[in-house]
């Protein structure tokens, strides 16, 4: 079990072997535009924070603010980490490299499940959103919409920055009405958002506790989960050992400031506590306002939800890219998945992680929300012990940006983050465990044994630590 312990050797391939890389070409205007785009405010605000408002209550805001400041800390990691380590391989690279071959493993699966789950499920929403205008089967649009963000996804990088800068002014313009209207409507003062109330199954207000909120922590962290998109395209990013840490940090303040302000605006502007915990936003949207403006933040959002995608197809694929180039499968697969197309994508890689997400639409996803949350923490925990390590040996004196109070940061994470993973419901423990373990085995008895072979993890040259 050495392995798990021991830094893995930075792999410097043979010039007949090179491992192939992705082009720099985007800077840190484009890298923060995908990966805002990434954390698609709007999408969440309309998709993820309604489940929070049904089980939170009032106490949504909070819970979220808290994920927040949490994720403060979590951005620092991946800044040193994906400055130290810039690879498209995103955590796993990093935890790889710091932490070991089997955690390096763990959190590439931990990711893997996270974003190909997410992508579909979000995707599902859109029919909701275009109700408005025309009724559509929500599986059916939802591969549709797989489908689409695939077909984007095979383009050029520098081309998809600008297409989801458009799209996400869209979602800015769509949280910031909802914002207004809330505000403006308010039926209760700004001290609603820390009373802590939530309504029962009879639409009676009752008490929020500590550990419901702790409980939430799992999904507020998921909220704005994307800003680590920064750390996979870092391979494609103009100098990544300043850049990576700006576009990370940029992005998980500006995305928090999306999402939190219409989350108190809604809190306050709610015409009671029933209403806030049914979560139906766009109903909300409409009473403050009239159909007109509700059908627009509808159609807002139904292109965030169009932008995340294809923006989580791009990430994905990177993923898989990556873990290929690094000889994670057997011969046929890594060379299928490593292929870059005319544009210099991914392209084999991209299809992977699309046609699966459109299938994925007509699969019942009821308790992913779940399962996501707690691989998010996971993974989360993994990059925290990575970045613990992250000042060991020569990567001490390596140039990369280094976050404040350090070690006492990733220590007080790993706490934060371990007992919010005891919180979290059994069933959803059980199957990412179950997924995980399957992981374990396939690590022990193929990769491992091959490790001069496989699972070696190479960063581009013009970076590598000398």
């Amino acid at each position: 079990m050495t392995d798990t312990l021991r830094p893995v050797d930075t792999a410097v391939a043979e010039a007949s072997d090179t491992p192939k890389t992705l082009k720099r070409s985007i800077g840190v205007v484009g890298g923060t535009l995908l990966t805002l785009s990434c954390v698609t405010p709007a999408s969440t605000l309309f998709v993820v924070v309604p489940d929070l408002f049904g089980s939170l209550g009032t106490a949504t805001a909070l819970t979220i603010a808290i994920g927040s400041l949490l994720c403060i800390a979590v951005a620092f990691c991946y800044s040193e980490l994906g400055t130290l380590i810039p690879s498209a391989g995103g955590e796993y690279a990093m935890v790889s490299t710091m932490a070991g071959r089997l955690a390096g493993w763990l959190v590439f699966v931990l990711s893997l499940l996270v974003v190909m789950i997410v992508p579909p499920v979000i995707a599902m929403g859109t029919a909701d959103y275009l109700a408005p205008i025309v009724h559509l089967d929500p599986a059916m649009t939802g591969a549709g919409v797989m489908l689409l963000a695939t077909l984007a996804g095979l383009l050029d990088l520098r081309a998809n920055a600008w297409i989801t800068g458009i799209f996400l002014v869209l979602e800015v313009i769509a949280a910031g009405v909802v914002a207004v209207l809330g505000f403006s409507h308010s039926h209760r003062g700004a001290g609603s958002l820390t009373s802590m109330q939530v309504a029962d199954s009879g639409g009676h207000a009752t008490t929020v506790t500590a550990m419901m909120v702790v409980s939430g922590l799992a999904i507020a962290l998921f909220v704005t989960q994307g800003f680590s998109t920064a750390v996979y395209l870092s391979e494609e990013l103009e100098d990544p050992r300043r850049n990576v840490a700006r576009t990370v940090l940029a992005t998980l303040a500006i995305s928090t400031v999306i999402i939190l302000v219409p989350v108190a605006a809604i809190t306050m502007g709610a015409t009671d506590i029933k209403a806030l915990t049914g979560g139906d936003i766009s109903s909300m949207v409409t009473a403050w306002s009239n159909s007109a403006v509700g059908t627009f933040v509808s159609l807002c959002v139904a292109l965030a939800i169009i932008n995340a995608g294809i923006v989580m197809v791009i990430q994905n694929s990177r993923v898989l890219f990556a873990s290929a180039r690094d000889k994670a499968w057997p011969a046929p697969v890594n060379s299928a998945l490593s292929r870059l197309g005319r544009f210099g994508s991914p392209w084999v890689a991209t299809l992977a992680v699309g046609v699966p997400g459109a299938l994925l639409c007509f699969v019942n996803l009821d308790t992913l929300y779940g399962v996501t949350g707690v691989s998010v923490t996971g993974m989360y925990l993994l990059v925290a012990v990575a970045a613990l390590l992250s000042r060991r040996g020569h990567h001490k004196h390596t140039p990369a940006w280094r976050m404040p109070l350090w070690p006492a940061m990733p220590i007080l994470l790993i706490a934060v983050l371990a007992y919010i993973l005891t919180q979290q419901e059994t069933t959803y423990l059980l199957w990412t465990g179950g997924i995980t373990a399957a992981a374990t085995l396939y690590w022990a008895f193929y990769l491992r044994p091959r490790k001069e072979t496989h699972w070696v993890v190479s960063i581009p040259e013009d970076v590598a630590p000398h």
